[in-house]
C-alpha cells in the first residue's frame, strides 16, 4: 500500500478502504499495511465485525486462537473492540508444547489467558492441558472441538510454513485425526528461541499437541496475521508455492472466508 492510500483505522473510510485494497490470491483474500500496528488494529476489526455477525444469527459463536507474539497486536486491539458479547463466544487454541511446568509462562495456554482469555468474560475457554496423557488429552481435545463447527480462525504462519504445530515433513492435508501429537522440526523449534521465548534451542520442547490442517481449515472464518521480514519468505511461498505439505500454509489458498494480513516488513511484494 502507498502512501497515499494510508486510511484512518476504525472509520467508515477505513474500512472501505480496506476493502478495496483486498485481492484475492487462490481463494484468499491478500490485505497488505505499512506497519504492523496498522494492521493489528486492521485485523481486529475485521474479526469483531465477524464475530458481531455471527452472534446476529445463532447463539454462540466458537473462536481458536493462535499463541505467538505475532499475534499480541491483533489480540490487544480485539480486546478493546466494543459491543461484543463476550458472554457468548467460546474459546480454544490451536496447539500446545509437551514437557512443561503447567505455570510455564511459555505455555501457549497461559500466554493467551494473559492476552485475552483472562481480560473478557468468555462463556468458556477450553485448554490443552497434556500433563495426564498427551494422547488422551488430544483426544478430549478434539471431542470438545467437535461439539460444534468452528466459526472463526485467529491464526498465523511459521518461518517454515507451518500452521500451528504442523511441520513441512509431519503434515497430512487430508489427516484423519482432529488433534494429535507432533514432533517439532529444527527451524520450527528455532523459530521459538528467535521470537524471544526461549533462551535457546535446547530448552524448546521437542514434542506438542496440535490441531491438524483438516481441522483447521473446517473453520468458516480464518483471520491470518502475518508481520515482520523474519516471515517475508514464508509469506511469498505461501502465496506462490504450489500447494502441498512441503509448505502447510500454501493450503490457506484454497480457503474461501480467509483473509491474509501482512505489514511493510512481511510483504514480499514490496
Amino acid at each position: 500500500m502507498t502512501d497515499d492510500k494510508q486510511f484512518l483505522l476504525g472509520t467508515a473510510e477505513g474500512n472501505l478502504a480496506r476493502k478495496l485494497n483486498g485481492k484475492k490470491i487462490g481463494r484468499l483474500t491478500f490485505f497488505e499495511f505499512n506497519t504492523r500496528a496498522q494492521m493489528g488494529r486492521a485485523a481486529a476489526q475485521d474479526i469483531a465485525s465477524s464475530i458481531k455477525t455471527f452472534l446476529t444469527n445463532q447463539p454462540v459463536v466458537r473462536i481458536i486462537f493462535a499463541a505467538a507474539p505475532s499475534q499480541a497486536d491483533v489480540l490487544e486491539n480485539l480486546t478493546t473492540e466494543e459491543d461484543i458479547d463476550w458472554s457468548r463466544v467460546v474459546a480454544f487454541h490451536m496447539d500446545e508444547y509437551i514437557g512443561l511446568p503447567p505455570e510455564s509462562s511459555q505455555r501457549f495456554g497461559n500466554w493467551l489467558k494473559v492476552r485475552i482469555f483472562d481480560r473478557l468474560p468468555f462463556n468458556r475457554v477450553h485448554i490443552i492441558s497434556p500433563e495426564e496423557n498427551p494422547k488422551n488429552s488430544a483426544n478430549k481435545y478434539s471431542k470438545l472441538l467437535n461439539e460444534a463447527p468452528i466459526d472463526i480462525i485467529c491464526l498465523g504462519i511459521g518461518t517454515n510454513g507451518h500452521l500451528a504445530f504442523n511441520d513441512p515433513l509431519d503434515t497430512d492435508f487430508a489427516d484423519s485425526e482432529d488433534v494429535k501429537v507432533v514432533p517439532l522440526d529444527a527451524i520450527n523449534r528455532r523459530q521459538q528461541v528467535d521470537d524471544g521465548c526461549f533462551k535457546n534451542l535446547n530448552s524448546v520442547p521437542k514434542t506438542a499437541i496440535t490441531l491438524t490442517i483438516p481441522m483447521l481449515m473446517s473453520a468458516k472464518k480464518m483471520f491470518c496475521v502475518v508481520p515482520g521480514e523474519a516471515k517475508r519468505q514464508a509469506v511469498w511461498r505461501t502465496l506462490n508455492d504450489p500447494i502441498t505439505p512441503s509448505c502447510p500454509s500454501t493450503t490457506l489458498r484454497t480457503h474461501s472466508g480467509c483473509n491474509f494480513y501482512v505489514d511493510n516488513g512481511s510483504n514480499p511484494e514490496r
